[in-house]
């Protein structure tokens, strides 16, 4: 009898006997229907609206402990008990031989049972764009981490006559396998330990290879345990063979041969850790590994570049599994870089001296955050940096910029690195340019910067700081000589007048008298700020050491300097605080501009004295209202000189406050304008049955009276787009998965002589237009929300790109006289554009607005950047930096389900439920079948 016979032979007669046991369809029906009830209902999977198959494969580790410790209880068990054992050990073929078969049975077994889920991955394809890579490599986990449990109880099955016993032993061992790396214990335990636990656990492995990466480092880990359990497995029964007494030489060298087994595949596995490059990304869009950009701009490096990350021994239990992940990454942009890139990783609380320098130097300092276990609540002051040096040039980036946060109502918050890659390339990028400007830091400066300090007299000052207060005007002395006028300093007392300037200085920027320590009354004020005609900054004197006041104060300058960072005229409504405080008035933009701060320079733009910033290289007017002549003219001219003008505007604006929603009139003073060029925007708002959702405020009739509830609804002014809606050809939206767009107005876009137009955005054709001014739901006649559709449904344009050669409004009618104090003069007129001008015009005021992505965090969980991903991709397209386009908006959180309603939802969840059932009737079917052919050849041969 061959070696293949044998294994097929004992495999086949395993699987028999398995599903001619109820018990056997019992447990498989309850993996089943665990796992589909803790999809839909523990993870409630349409709630979290993320179009990933993730809450599958993070209850796999657990959910295959006791399907594993089922499919393996019987195996050896019922042979010792039945007394078959002994027959098996008298054969005269090796007993690894049925070893393989049975693990064989029972891995096939295994497959079975996961297939019973693959109706979930089809699901989620089915509905939106689900990527397949990391389903797969979460299905080739389960069967490894399977076949992991499967060798356990194998061998614990050999060691015992009692099935149940079996069970439970597996289950047990299997448990504490999980259980070594799960943050239970990796929570209590410092984070060097915590790394080993991590790498000693099966869930923590698991993980890894979920992600969407296959690293050969917990493959062999799988590998390793699969191989080393087998072959105690068969080592033990090997032993039954032999005389209890006897000690031949045969079985020392068999007993030396098993411990020599195990050292290897340890060693294997210890050589094989620090191999971190030894992986494959299957993920779409490569997201855990280096793109083509990041290796471009590495082969950039002149000098050596420091990449160093700050990470305490224990922080966080949600931060922990991030860090590996991280030092992986970074320890890639070192070998991508010949050299060319230094990666270090420290703990502060270890290095002193490096934990100063974090402070002093860098302005970084640890984060507060809470922790509980079972016996207390305590907070633990995590380091969670990274630091990106490159010669006197760095910038930092704390957890908040690295993470992904995502939280739901019955479930524990979700945290990932959201684009570490995009991060620290753009942390890359940055230092790498303002190396380049030189060590001029005043050249990159076009205004000039004042250096006010806010200090009180020297009789109020503690002796030190008197010292500090000398130290540091000789060395502003010497950058008012080194700035070529762009610099100056002034001190100002803030007692003066009877503490006027206090008291303005308490108001205004919330700055409040020092004391030199505790005990001490007497009061003093130590404060600098630097600023121009735009902006304040506050540089920090905590530690009051004058050998650091000039990188303190260069950090500070950075922050006015331009050079070869692009510049960004934005004119955006002007805020009035007093509204602003009751959410009323004009949009307000603050997210914008901080997200349009971290990859340029940014000019306030008012556009009222009929010109843009010289400086600018790109304007961008988002909610314009009434624009004046003089304004018209300076977004004109700006487009003629061949300039890119990105507009974001509407007839309409939405206001919320106090629960309730009202539609504004909002006239841009666009409209002849934006006709010259062939886009006309309607006075109408567009809905569409594929909708986002929304807290919306709901009308609710009682009698005669009348209630608004705030309720989460598929609210149809938020238009949820998609690929191809979303143009995928577009280097604009082709990385963008999904958008929503929120109280848009249709474009139409006529053709014009000389000018190319390309739709960027365009809704579904289930869309119609509305000229009804409430757009507050509706309760139909079952209490629920609804809009009644008027007109005809189509697709309609909101958004789309103009370029070519553009011919001026002012042509026919010419310039605007300029206004100036002392007599009216006139302008320059250019009546034609260069062929480089764009226009890209988005058809809402609000998509982008501080109250609207506020709102999506409570539908989404998480913050919600398509919007503002979608106007940097615009920025980055005009300006030619397609550096960073590419990887901009590869995250986890941004591939979502498309909106449908309860009754889909619910069609859905039991068609998966009898998909389920129908794979365990066909799998029962075939058995029979296969158990009256069997018969029916028996008989034949027996001549019945």
């Amino acid at each position: 009898m061959t070696t293949n016979s044998v294994i097929r032979r004992v495999a086949q007669k395993e699987v028999r006997l398995f599903f001619g046991s109820p018990v056997a369809w019992l447990f498989l029906a309850a993996f089943a229907g665990l796992t589909l009830f803790i999809f839909f209902w523990v993870e409630s999977w349409f709630a979290r609206n993320i179009a990933d198959v993730r809450p599958l494969f993070d209850w796999m580790p657990l959910l295959l402990i006791p399907l594993s410790a089922a499919l393996t209880m019987r195996m050896w068990s019922e042979e010792r008990r039945t007394g078959t054992l002994e027959h098996v050990l008298v054969q005269p073929v090796g007993i690894w031989r049925f070893v393989l078969g049975k693990f064989f049975a029972c891995s096939g077994l295994l497959l079975l049972a996961l297939l019973a889920t693959l109706p979930l991955p089809v699901s989620a394809a089915l509905m939106a764009d689900l990527d397949w890579g990391p389903v797969v490599a979460g299905y080739l986990a389960s069967l490894l981490l399977g076949a992991v449990y499967i060798s356990i109880g194998l061998f614990v099955s050999a060691r015992t006559d009692n099935p149940i016993v079996s069970l439970i032993g597996s289950s047990l061992v299997c448990g504490l396998l999980y259980l070594i790396g799960s943050s239970t214990l990796t929570g209590l335990a410092t984070d060097s330990a915590a790394q080993w636990l991590r790498l000693l656990g099966s869930g923590a492995r698991f993980d890894n290879v979920t992600r969407g990466v296959l690293d050969v480092r917990d493959l062999a880990w799988g590998l390793s345990l699969v191989i080393g359990f087998l072959a105690l497995n068969a080592f033990s029964l090997e032993r039954e063979r032999r005389a209890p007494d006897a000690r031949s030489p045969r079985q020392r060298r068999a007993a030396a041969a098993m411990v020599l087994l195990l050292i290897n595949l340890l060693l294997a596995n210890v050589w094989l850790q620090p191999l971190s490059g030894l992986r494959l990304d299957v993920t779409e869009g490569k997201l855990y590994s280096l793109s083509s950009t990041t290796k471009g701009l590495l082969a950039r490096l002149d000098e050596p570049l420091l990449i160093r990350g700050y990470f305490s021994e224990r922080t966080h239990p949600l931060l922990a599994p991030l860090v590996p992940q991280l030092r992986d990454l970074m320890a890639e942009y070192a070998s991508a870089s010949d050299g060319g890139v230094r990666v270090e990783f420290i703990d502060p609380a270890r290095h002193p001296e490096l934990e100063r320098e974090a402070r002093d130097r860098y302005e970084m300092s640890a984060t507060p955050l809470q922790v509980a276990d079972r016996y207390q609540s305590t907070l633990v002051n995590a380091w969670f940096h990274v630091l990106v040096q490159y010669g006197d040039e760095f910038t930092t980036l704390g957890f908040t910029d690295l993470i992904d946060v995502r939280t739901a109502g019955n479930t524990e918050a979700e945290v990932r690195l959201r684009n570490p890659e995009f991060d620290l390339t753009r942390a890359i990028r940055d230092v790498l340019q303002n190396y380049q400007l030189g060590d001029d830091l005043f050249r990159t400066i076009d205004q000039p910067i004042e250096l006010v300090a806010y200090v009180s007299p020297h009789a109020l000052l503690p002796e030190r700081l008197r010292h500090y207060r000398d130290a540091i005007q000789v060395q502003l002395d010497a950058q008012v000589e080194k700035s070529a006028g762009k610099f100056s300093y002034r001190f100002e007392e803030p007692e003066a007048n009877d503490g006027a300037l206090a008291r303005h200085l308490a108001d205004t920027w919330g700055f409040q008298p020092m004391i030199a320590g505790l005990g001490d009354e007497q009061r003093f004020w130590f404060y600098l700020t630097l600023e121009d005609e735009r902006q304040v900054v506050q540089l920090p004197t905590d530690a009051f050491e004058a050998d650091d006041f000039v990188t303190v104060l260069e950090a500070g300058l950075r922050r006015f300097a331009g050079g070869l960072t692009r510049t960004v005229a934005l004119a955006a409504p002007e805020l009035n605080e007093q509204m602003a405080r009751f959410h009323l008035g004009a949009p307000t933009f603050a997210n914008l501009e901080q997200a349009i701060t971290r990859d340029y320079s940014i000019r306030a733009e008012q556009l009222r004295d009929g010109s843009v910033d010289p400086d600018a290289d790109i304007l961008a007017v988002v909610a314009p209202l009434e624009l004046d002549t003089a304004s018209l003219f300076a977004i004109d001219q700006f487009l003629m000189r061949g300039g890119t003008v990105v507009l974001a505007t509407s007839p309409f604006s939405v206001e919320l406050s106090n629960g309730d929603m009202r539609l504004l009139d909002y006239p841009s003073g666009l409209d002849t304008w934006l006709a010259t060029h062939g886009i006309h925007l309607a006075p109408r708002l567009v809905l569409d049955e594929q909708s986002a959702p929304f807290p919306a405020p709901v009308l609710r009739r009682v009698g005669d009276y009348e209630f608004r509830d705030v309720q989460m609804i598929d609210y149809p002014y938020f238009l949820d787009i998609r690929p191809p809606a979303l143009n995928p050809g577009h280097p604009i939206t082709a990385s963008l998965p999904q958008l929503t767009f929120g109280w848009a107005v249709p474009m139409e876009v006529q053709p014009v002589a000389g000018l190319r137009s390309t739709t960027l955005l365009r809704s579904t054709g289930q869309a119609w237009a509305s000229a009804n001014r409430d757009i507050l739901p509706q309760q139909d006649g079952q209490g629920g929300p609804q809009f009644p559709v008027e007109g005809v449904r189509d697709s309609f344009v909101l958004g789309a790109v103009l370029e070519g050669r553009f011919t001026s409004a002012f042509a026919a009618r010419g310039a605007p006289p300029l206004e100036t104090d002392n007599e009216p003069g006139a302008r320059g007129l250019i009546k034609q554009s260069a062929e480089s001008a764009r226009l890209v015009v988005f058809s809402s005021n609000d998509f982008m607005d501080d109250q609207m992505l506020n709102a999506m965090v409570a539908a989404a969980g998480t913050q919600y950047l398509s919007p503002l991903a979608l106007f940097m991709n615009t920025l980055e397209w005009s300006l030619q930096d397609a550096s960073l386009l590419a990887i901009r908006n590869r995250a986890h959180f941004n591939r979502t389900l498309p909106p449908m309603s309860r009754e889909a939802q619910q069609w859905i969840e039991y068609l998966n439920y009898a998909c389920a059932v129908a794979w365990l009737l066909t799998l029962a079917a075939v058995h029979r079948l296969r158990t009256l052919l069997r018969r029916r050849a028996y008989r034949r041969r027996l001549g019945l």
